[in-house]
């Protein structure tokens, strides 16, 4: 069977730049940093005393004060994202045709700060103390679950869980559920918050995380010879996807167009990146779209601000590109916002589709002194203004699990 369109519809955000999509684009195009110190525990003891967290977050915005306390702050998050991209999209659920729409809005870790918050429960108190909403509150699905309760969508209900490439893949897994024919509409992202005690004391332990503690905002520094390690963020990015007969036919705003999804394994290491996976992963999300890489305006980098991993990423994208790397833009929004883990490609897709829509590339701030060996335009301290059709997103995680999404302005 012929795969059916898919379009974009709706978006959905809350970062450490904002809560929602206009606020987070404003931050991007400025080139401010969401980055601070963290204040919600003493982080004496922290080798890192920062992150990428949310301020001044409403949850009553989106759901009441009680069903609130029944879930964890990544399920708030992402709840406040998917129903922000439900309502951008001007949806409406026919009754008749509820099975046709769906959820696919993972996290790649989950209810970290429940876990965490129950187990000191336990440990001090009586097992009678745990709330019997503990479990469901800390359910990576129950993001997908609870939206599919409010919105009353009976179609594929899905949560998939790849580390720091699950929001990307479950945009794969919406589109792909679209495109033969599971579902009409998905929303699609994902989810995190992990800059709790544990989250914080094991990325450390990792040495995975900037000790920047000077300077915060300047942390997150992908391709700069200064960058020491990612800066663990929180936050959730949510887009609605839709088959173009069906967006057509209700007459809605189509923002972009989803024409490539790629995805590999390194089959290397569980924490640092072979750069083949990378390559094979943008190689099969040129071939779905079918394009030539040359037809690629924007890439959006998973630019972690890791040593190896920024150098490991651009080497994979200038093999891929060939001689055209110098009229390519690639940024490092994780300059700005830090790397949201399972939710980041899902808002670093969106930050594509943002710059297609507004014809700005954001850029890669505290790029002070670039490792740039490959000649990239990466889009230093400034935004630049530039006509965007098709832009690339890429997300790799532990595991060495890869996604690659690739959108397109949409001309009708």
């Amino acid at each position: 069977m012929n795969k059916r369109r898919v379009v974009v519809t709706g978006l959905g955000l809350v970062t450490p730049l904002g809560n929602d999509v206009a606020s987070t684009w404003d931050g991007l195009a400025n080139g401010r940093s969401g980055i601070r110190n963290i204040t919600n525990f003493d982080t004496t003891d922290f080798p890192t005393k920062f992150a990428g967290t949310i301020a001044d977050f409403d949850t009553t915005l989106y759901m009441n004060k009680k069903e609130a306390r029944k879930n964890d702050l990544f399920v708030q998050y992402g709840y406040a994202a998917g129903m922000q991209a439900f309502h951008q999209a001007n949806l409406t659920v026919d009754e008749s045709r509820a099975n046709r729409y769906g959820f696919a809005i993972g996290s790649g870790i989950g209810g970290l700060g429940a876990i965490e918050t129950n187990s000191h429960i336990l440990r001090d108190n009586s097992p009678r103390k745990i709330s019997p909403f503990f479990i469901p509150s800390a359910l990576i699905n129950m993001i997908s679950g609870n939206l599919s309760i409010e919105l009353k969508m009976r179609g594929p209900n899905l949560s998939l869980v790849s580390a720091c490439t699950t929001g990307t893949h479950n945009i794969i897994q919406g589109a792909r559920s679209i495109q033969y024919g599971d579902a009409d509409v998905m929303l699609a992202g994902g989810s995190e918050w992990a800059s709790v005690p544990v989250g914080m004391a094991g990325f450390s332990a990792a040495r995975a995380l900037s000790t920047r503690n000077d300077a915060p905002t300047e942390a997150s520094r992908p391709w700069d010879k200064e960058r020491d390690g990612f800066v663990l963020s929180d936050g959730a990015g949510v887009v609605v996807l839709e088959s173009l007969e069906h967006a057509q036919a209700r007459g809605a705003n189509i923002l972009a167009e989803v024409i490539g999804c790629g995805m590999s394994a390194d089959a290397y290491h569980k924490t640092l990146p072979s750069g083949l996976g990378a390559l094979e992963s943008m190689q099969m999300a040129v071939k779905d779209a079918e394009i030539c890489p040359s037809s690629i305006d924007y890439i959006n980098a998973h630019a972690t601000s890791t040593v190896a991993g920024d150098l490991v990423e651009a080497k994979a994208c200038a093999e891929l590109l060939g001689g055209n790397v110098s009229n390519v833009a690639m940024s490092g929004t994780k300059s700005m916002t830090g790397h949201l883990l399972g939710a980041a490609g899902a808002v670093e897709a969106i930050f594509c589709i943002l710059a297609i829509q507004n014809k700005l590339i954001p850029p890669t701030i505290n790029l002070d002194d670039p490792d740039n060996e490959f000649g990239f335009n990466l889009v230093p301290n400034t935004a630049q203004e530039k006509e965007v059709n098709i832009a690339l997103s890429n997300s790799f995680g532990f595991g060495g699990t890869n996604g690659s999404l690739i959108f397109k302005s949409f001309k009708g």
